[in-house]
């Protein structure tokens, strides 16, 4: 609480005016300073010019007599209306300020009245003449716009630019939630994977660990709110331009785990996320799944003791990166379906070719200028990647058949459609 009679210190009106230097000293090798750097006995006035940095004010007081007619000039009657300071750098400081358009102060008097002044402060000074505002108005101008230049040559007007030919990727996600699982105190494990023509910063990490998060009842479902924040930048390189193909787009895996008491962790579920071709926020929730071993016996160990199958290789929740075969069977393996983890990104991409495409107008044909063309029609990597299974069967099916038939084909053609 402050008291109804607090008056400032003064600590605080001396440091109400402080500007500090920007001086930098640099000591002198050799020298030794000769005062003495210890005073073990310090004044009053030593103590005030050391701790306070100020600027040299002068101060005006506007002094009024509230007694009464026939008492007037006793000292308890004088009561300061208004101080005015003016400091060497011309900024003049009224206090308490002008109240034109504000209602009056309040002034009480001490005794046995305790009479009630209303105050009214005006600015009664001739103003500048018309010239005299423009030519302030001008050298202001001159001034903010000096200063911006000077910001501008500190930052820079172009932005920065990845080489010709490479797409950057940079990806900023939130881990929000996860739900639906057996047991408490869930934490998560992520890594990405980068496909091929796909690379990274040498320094940056592509994995982490959330913090250990306990679950609240929402509903029927138990949720562990995470906001665990992640980022990550990736470059993609496109090696071969005469395929047409898309790229694939890295995919995110993460194991979902749970702590006991006793610092045993249980295997939760297992899940990835492909990261979305289109930039822009994404909120995305993914289901997982567990390895499912029958039997109580398993059961029991998983309760007890913790032990519970678990993946050698995270990346089988899809498909391996190192599978080069072409059918993956998993026929026999057993699993559970257990949560699902919740996540929120936030996509960018940037690329040389988009610029140049958005401003020569050019017709997209390269694989970055098909990227490019996600921010204006979204089913566009549908319409291609479909095109190009249909161009693909074609192919196979051209391939299968004997030449002579093929031939035939070839000169029935014209006449069918003729």
């Amino acid at each position: 609480m402050t008291p109804s009679k607090a008056s400032p210190t003064f600590l605080v009106e001396r440091m109400a005016n402080i500007r500090h230097r920007r001086q930098e000293r640099h000591p002198v090798e050799g020298n030794v300073a000769k005062a003495r750097p210890v005073t073990w006995e310090p004044s009053e006035e030593f103590v005030k010019n050391s701790h306070v940095i100020n600027t040299p004010v002068q101060t005006m007081y506007i002094m009024g007599d509230l007694g009464p007619y026939g008492r007037l000039g006793q000292k308890e009657n004088e009561h300061v209306l208004c101080t005015v300071k003016a400091d060497s750098n011309g900024v003049i400081t009224v206090k308490p300020d002008f109240n034109n358009s504000k209602g009056a102060y309040r002034l009480e008097t001490e005794g046995e009245k305790r009479e009630v002044w209303r105050l009214t402060l005006e600015n009664t000074s001739a103003g500048i003449s018309q010239e005299e505002k423009e030519r302030e108005q001008r050298m202001y101008k001159d001034l903010y716009v000096r200063h911006k230049d000077y910001l501008n040559s500190l930052v820079g007007q172009d932005f920065e630019m990845p080489p010709p030919g490479i797409l950057r990727l940079l990806v900023n996600g939130e881990i929000v939630s996860a739900k639906g699982y057996e047991y408490d105190n869930l934490y998560i494990h992520f890594f990405l994977e980068l496909p091929n023509n796909w690379s990274n910063l040498p320094y940056q990490s592509l994995s982490g660990v959330t913090q250990t998060c306990r679950t609240r009842s929402l509903g029927k479902e138990n949720v562990a709110f995470f906001s665990y924040p992640f980022n990550f930048e990736a470059f993609f390189r496109k090696e071969d331009e005469t395929e047409e193909s898309l790229p694939q787009w890295p995919v995110l895996y993460f194991e979902v785990l749970s702590l006991d008491f006793w610092q045993r962790y249980r295997a939760e579920g297992y899940g990835y996320l492909v990261i979305p071709a289109t930039p822009g926020c994404h909120t995305l929730t993914c289901s997982t799944w567990r390895p499912l071993q029958s039997g109580t016996v398993a059961e029991l160990r998983r309760f007890f003791i913790g032990g519970a199958p678990e993946l050698e290789d995270s990346s089988y929740a899809r498909v391996p990166g190192t599978f080069k075969g072409d059918r993956l069977s998993r026929f026999g393996f057993r699993t559970e379906t257990t949560g699902s983890v919740t996540f929120t990104l936030h996509c960018i991409q940037h690329a040389r070719a988009f610029v140049d495409a958005s401003s020569l107008k050019k017709r997209r044909q390269t694989v970055l200028d098909q990227l490019g063309g996600f921010s204006q029609q979204g089913s566009v990597y549908n319409v291609l990647e479909a095109f190009q299974r249909a161009r693909r069967r074609m192919q196979e099916a051209r391939e299968s058949l004997p030449r002579d038939l093929i031939n035939t084909a070839a000169t029935l053609t014209p006449e069918s459609t003729a």
